[in-house]
């Protein structure tokens, strides 16, 4: 098997965990192709998400002349093999309730990958979200490009899934993957019942080489947000619960990694509530940078409206630090009472609760909870035991 991953938008800050994930497959022998649609416009902070920039082939970022030749080409070489795809195409066009444009550019990039992957002798194409980049997969592979499977996370793939065409998609797939039980059981709401085998749950993961098992218990005033600051991720809420519970713990400081278009909502929330010596955002930081802040804090706060499964759980359950989020989608299935704290989204009282019971717990509890949380980690999310199963699913080919 000859192996290539393509996104939309890659690498980006917050796909950090694609970046792992392709490393460990590659750590298993198989070498593994970078495509993505497009150049991420933004600054990348971390080395690493730099130097993987370099290692990406772009269908459509600087390459829009490529990409009509390539259509050109396939058009004039392969007429038949194009027209194969003109049914699936329309699909999509369907589903999606329009958007031409947008499709006709769907099929060019999918002429282009078709090309990219032929030349290259690639075999199996995974993509990460059932969007953009796995309906060029799609459209390649009825072209007469290769199979392909795809990696659905959510949240924001999972509110209309119909307009992504997502029972084509899981169709023509070898396999599909959904990174909780949550996750797969929405998509059977949408697949044909004798394409259920092909859906498997496999759980997003860590490097935990990265992380090794050397934290001391969680101790000191801080709790750490990591995330995009955006209304999905809810921080707005923080500097008010803070407010609530400043009088019992004064010396409670919040930090916020990340930045967003929440930013001057959340700058307005602490100025209201006068605790801009107690909420500090501190923007964007390389992935070594947020593991130090995390070793250092107390727990994790994530007052999430929507999530699939957060990576950054994942990592603070592996520095054996509890977590103070949401019951929402993917999460219960990782957190609950033996490893933090659970709450509504947008529940002022039940946050200001669980601060309150993070800051009032004693150090052996804190440690409990954090020894619960790496043992999870260990058992469910190590990419070490992630990646083989990963690659047996491509290479089984399973309803192709």
């Amino acid at each position: 098997m000859k192996l290539a991953y393509l996104m939309n938008t890659y690498p980006v800050t917050s796909g950090t965990f694609i970046r792992r994930e392709i490393a460990a497959i590659e750590q298993t022998g198989i070498p593994v192709r970078r495509f993505a649609v497009r150049r991420w416009a933004d600054r990348l902070v971390d080395p690493l998400d730099q130097a993987e920039q370099q290692k990406t082939e772009y269908l459509l970022s600087g390459n829009a002349a490529g990409l009509v030749l390539a259509f050109l080409a396939e058009l004039i070489t392969r007429p038949h093999h194009l027209a194969r795809a003109l049914p699936a195409w329309f699909g999509l066009i369907r589903a999606a309730r329009g958007r031409f444009v947008h499709h006709v550019a769907y099929l060019m990039q999918a002429a282009a990958l078709r090309r990219a992957a032929a030349k290259a002798g690639i075999t199996h194409i995974h993509c990460h979200f059932c969007t953009n980049a796995t309906a060029v997969a799609m459209l390649s592979r009825r072209i007469g490009g290769p199979r392909y499977s795809f990696t659905v996370h959510g949240p924001d793939e999972l509110i209309d899934l119909p307009g992504t065409g997502i029972t084509a998609k899981i169709a023509h797939a070898s396999a599909v993957i959904a990174i909780t039980r949550y996750c797969r059981d929405r998509l059977r709401e949408h697949a044909d019942p004798a394409d259920w085998p092909g859906i498997h749950i496999v759980h997003c993961g860590l490097k935990l080489d990265d992380f090794p098992d050397t934290a001391g218990p969680p101790a000191g005033s801080t709790l750490v947000c990591v995330g995009r600051l955006c209304p999905q991720k809810g921080q707005v809420h923080i500097p008010a619960a803070v407010a609530a519970v400043r009088s019992r713990f004064p010396d409670l400081r919040v930090t916020l990694i990340g930045d967003g278009e929440s930013r001057a909502a959340i700058e307005a929330e602490i100025a209201r509530h006068q605790v801009d010596d107690m909420v500090l955002l501190a923007g964007w930081a390389s992935n070594a940078e947020v593991r130090a802040v995390i070793g250092q804090a107390r727990a994790l706060l994530l007052p999430s409206y929507a999530e699939g499964l957060p990576i950054v759980i994942m990592e603070a359950f592996a520095l054996r630090r509890p977590a103070l989020t949401t019951t929402i989608a993917g999460i219960p299935e990782l957190v609950d009472a033996q490893c933090g704290w659970l709450v509504a989204p947008g529940d002022h009282d039940a946050l200001v609760a669980a601060i309150t019971d993070a800051m009032a717990a004693t150090s052996e509890r804190l440690a409990a909870m954090g020894a619960e949380g790496r043992a999870r980690i260990e058992a469910r999310h190590d990419l070490a035991r992630i990646a083989p199963r990963l690659t047996a699913i491509f290479a089984s080919g399973a309803n192709a």
